[in-house]
């Protein structure tokens, strides 16, 4: 459970970083980003699941 929370306290943090250091181009990058079909961020959600699913994965074994 502890390296539980650690790793979930890195991924606020990361999650976090572009609201603090670029938040004008978060604005605005989120605006053309609910011009996207569902489909599309479907997909692009699928992909970053695998890929961490990959990178638990290779950093377990």
């Amino acid at each position: 459970m502890k390296f539980f929370l650690c790793v979930l306290g890195m991924v606020f943090i990361v999650e976090g970083l572009p609201y603090v250091a670029f938040p004008g181009k978060l604005k605005a990058y989120l605006s053309r980003l609910i011009t996207l079909p569902d489909s599309t961020l479907q997909f692009l959600g699928l992909i970053a699941m695998l890929f961490g699913v990959l990178l638990v994965y290779f950093g377990r074994s």
